[in-house]
Parts: C-alpha cells; structure tokens; sequence
C-alpha cells in the first residue's frame, strides 16, 4: 500500500488521513494545531507538529520516501504553495492540493502540484455515485485510479466469508476493514461470515467500480 503525507487536516484533510489509514496506507498527518494532531494521533503512522508557513520545518519532516502528498491547506495560500514547492523538490512523485478557488488551483498547478481538486465542486459527483447505487454508503477519490468506498454487503455475500467469495478475484477489490456495531476494524478474519449490519471498507480502481455496482441490487 503507498504511504502518505497529509499536509493541513481541517475537515477534508482530517477525513482523508483518517480514511486512507484506515483502508490501510502508511499515513503522515501534518499540522500547526497541537490539538487536532494529537486528535488524529492514534489512528494514523505518524503524525507530526509543523508550521507548513516555514520550509525548514517542512523539510524536516522527512518526507522524501512518501509516495504521495497531499496538500490540504486552502486558509493559507502561501503555506500551500510551499508545501507543494518542497514536496516536488524532495522527489515526492505525486502532489494532490487542494484549492478553494479556480484561481488558487491555476496558481498550485504552475508551482508543481501533479493534480488539484475542488473538494467542494467534486462533492456533487460523490453524491451522486451514492445516490445511483443503492448499495455505496460512501465514496472517496484517493487519486485519478483509486478510491475508497463504503458498501453494505450484497444479500448473497451474506453469510458466507471474505475467503468463499474471492472479491478480489471477482470485481478486483480489496476490502481493507469491515465496520461492526460502528467500529471498524482492519484486521480480518477471512474465515469469518459477513453479517448483515456489516460495512465493508474497500480500495479498488475507479474502472472496477461499474462492474460492482451494477452488480448491487
């Protein structure tokens, strides 16, 4: 699975380390408030105190290994454009920024960042791949391929375990936690049957999605 690094954890920023830690991806979760790190703490790799304003504290950080970063921080424009500068300078890949506004995006493009998103617009489109499938719970972009997805088991998977059903054989999916009685948990038993209040926390390629929700009835 890649590893991470989460610049900014406001609201989307917050639920996009948490949710990729979750679906089991080595996550570094960076902010300048003590309290909202020490929130994120425990359910994240490594989570790290830094003013994103000063590109010595960036690059302390020890980021150059990350797979991807991603660059959540749209109240302060100057520390999102460095943040996205020094990711690019020490061999991150792949930079994701988040931008509030056309403009802002233009700008974090020309200064490196491989893909901007607009959280808010892309909203609509998240919405409405739940609304068409009656099975999604939740759906989540982690990049141009992959994603995260919240489903109820199909009434024929329940009963039966993760090894009979062979998901990944079948729709290419891996299923990365599975939450009980509002507790999710990533470490499965394979062996285990679905239960019907089961969530199933899955990562797959965008493309493997139609196949598994036409399938949802």
């Amino acid at each position: 699975m890649k590893s991470v690094v989460v610049f900014g954890l406001g609201r989307f920023g917050k639920r996009l380390a948490l949710s990729l830690s979750k679906a089991g991806a080595d996550v570094m979760a960076v902010d300048k408030d003590e309290e909202i790190v020490a929130s994120v703490a425990p359910e994240v790799t490594y989570a790290a105190v830094a003013d994103l304003s000063n590109a010595d504290a960036i690059s302390g950080l020890g980021i150059s290994n990350m797979d991807i970063a991603v660059v959540a921080v749209t109240s302060d424009f100057a520390a999102a454009i460095l943040a996205v500068v020094i990711s690019k300078e020490m061999g991150i890949p792949y930079v994701i920024a988040k931008a509030s506004s056309e403009r802002m995006g233009v700008i974090l493009k020309r200064t490196g960042a491989d893909k901007v998103i607009y959280p808010e617009a892309e909203m609509g489109e998240r919405t409405a791949r739940i609304l068409v499938s009656n099975g999604l719970l939740d759906y989540f972009d982690i990049d141009d391929d992959l994603c995260i997805v919240e489903m109820k088991p199909k009434k024929e998977w329940i009963g039966k375990t993760l090894k009979q059903l062979d998901l990944r054989g079948k729709y290419h999916i891996n299923v990365a936690a599975v939450r009980s009685h509002n507790e999710m948990r990533s470490s499965i038993d394979p062996n285990r049957p679905l239960k019907e209040n089961s969530d199933l926390l899955i990562v797959t390629e965008r493309e493997n999605l139609k196949d598994l929700t036409r399938s949802i009835k």
